[in-house]
């Protein structure tokens, strides 16, 4: 086997496919088949999205083992992985892949590759596979430009901490309205509500989006005036933008402290008083969250630490 050019060393964060998903579901690929056609569904591009996503990163992987050390880990395994500070990141996927990827290091470059243009946008993926031939040189010699990344952090009372690339969610596990404390700045009020959005500026054109137009077009019919949507801010905002959702005014609780700025100076905290299913999560991934539930205290800051994506 022939020695790469280099001694750097670059993870490859991989993905399962839709087609993978499927046959460890349902364990075999005819019964994978049955269950998509049977609800008239088009098989065929289940078949070419894994086809296309395979001969990408049998390529990726050529390219990289004759310019450096490579180590192939599935997304699954991220959250337990331990980076070398020395490590280059490549990931392979959709815009997702990236962003969950980038919380879980220490300042270690990123460069997101788009496996199949003809099916995703890929906002966070600037390259195509043959691109890494100029690119990892470039990168490994410190010439190459990045981008900087603000992430937002939840740190509670307990210890434990989870941060995020896009949003957090600090609520209910499932949509009901929950009870907690909050405060921010000089502002303290006790809430109802079905929970709040921390967004980053990554994050801007995501949920905090889809926030932003659901209330502009509430209070455009009820004005009736046109009132335009905010456009997203930058990646590397020092500041985040909080959003409580469907706040509930009553006896007990108030709805003024709704929309507002977290900045170094000023965090966000919350108590909870949710009995059982609170839950804190980051970037939608639901299963790898923080329990949040009564009397637990946490911090809402902008993180002490960066992501940094390749240009």
């Amino acid at each position: 086997m022939p020695q790469p050019a280099t001694e750097n060393k670059v993870i490859l964060v991989v993905r399962r496919t839709r087609l993978d998903e499927l046959v460890a579901r349902w364990n075999t690929l005819d019964q994978a088949r049955f269950y998509v056609e049977h609800l008239g569904a088009d098989f065929s591009d289940y078949l070419q999205e894994h086809d296309t996503y395979k001969h990408v990163i049998a390529g990726i992987e050529s390219i990289l083992r004759e310019l450096c050390r490579v180590q192939v880990i599935d997304r699954a395994f991220v959250p337990n992985f331990v980076f070398s500070k020395k490590d280059t990141i490549v990931a392979v996927g959709q815009d997702g892949l990236v962003a969950n990827t980038l919380k879980y290091l220490e300042g270690q470059p990123v460069i997101g590759v788009n496996p199949d243009p003809d099916r995703w946008e890929g906002v966070l993926l600037p390259f195509e596979a043959g691109d890494l031939r100029k690119v990892l040189p470039d990168v490994f010699s410190g010439k190459r430009r990045f981008k900087e990344v603000t992430m937002a952090k939840a740190h509670l009372n307990n210890g434990l901490q989870l941060y995020a690339v896009n949003d957090l969610f600090i609520g209910p596990k499932s949509h009901v309205s929950v009870r907690y404390e909050i405060k921010v700045g000089d502002q303290e009020e006790q809430h109802s509500s079905s929970g709040i959005i921390v967004s980053t500026g990554m994050g801007s054109t995501g949920w905090f989006k889809s926030l932003m137009a659901g209330a502009a077009g509430i209070a455009g019919t009820l004005s009736g005036q046109k009132i335009d949507v905010p456009h997203g801010f930058p990646w590397d905002a020092n500041y985040l933008y909080f959003t409580v959702r469907e706040p509930f005014p009553s006896k007990n609780s108030s709805a003024n402290l709704v929309f507002g700025t977290i900045t170094n100076n000023q965090p966000m905290i919350l108590v909870s008083a949710m009995p059982e299913n609170g839950v804190i999560f980051s970037d939608g991934i639901e299963a790898d969250f923080l329990e949040f539930n009564s009397g637990t205290r946490a911090t809402i800051s902008v993180a002490e630490k960066k992501g940094y994506l390749v240009l």
